[in-house]
């Protein structure tokens, strides 16, 4: 039992150490993400887009993941957070918020948003979805950790480890 729960901690440092330093901080594949007391965002949604991490900083790649749903649904605060930049970008409203652990998370396109400086509380209504992202509309939601480090924001829902089998 105590080999196993060492082999576990080796591999699981040997994913961190992976995405981490490999990807040149990107991206944590196993990332510390609080896994408790994150909502969903929008509702009701269906990932259409998952997040696909660039190999470098300024590569290609699809930094957030894509929730379908309705126009005008209510974008919701995942967790307790500050707002940070409210307003638009390239002609799309996008909504940050600065949550306590230090990271943000970003909300596109919405329209209504709340304003910069606002504190907001978990399930709590920050914006609504606009249509435009794709069809009939789809939040892209995105999850930093400092400046340059993308991380996949579905794991502020689940947080996933690696499951381990015994061996035959």
């Amino acid at each position: 039992e105590q080999s196993m729960e060492s082999s576990a901690q080796k591999i699981s440092s040997a994913f961190r150490a992976f995405g981490k330093g490999a990807l040149g901080g990107v991206v944590g594949a196993l990332d510390d993400a609080p896994s408790a007391g994150f909502a969903w965002p929008v509702t009701p949604h269906e990932v259409v887009r998952r997040f696909d991490p660039p190999e470098v900083v300024w590569g290609a790649g699809h930094r957030g993941v894509d929730l379908r749903s309705s126009p005008g649904a209510p974008v919701v605060a995942p967790s307790d957070g500050v707002v940070t930049f409210s307003g638009s970008v390239a002609g799309r409203g996008v909504l940050t918020i600065r949550h306590p652990q230090g990271f943000d998370t970003t909300y596109e396109p919405v329209s209504h948003q709340v304003p910069k400086g606002t504190s907001v509380h978990r399930g709590e209504h920050v914006a609504d979805l606009e249509p435009g992202h794709c069809e009939p509309a789809c939040l892209h939601w995105g999850y930093k950790v400092g400046p340059k480090s993308y991380r996949d924001p579905l794991t502020l829902i689940a947080h996933r480890r690696p499951v381990l089998l015994p061996p035959l």
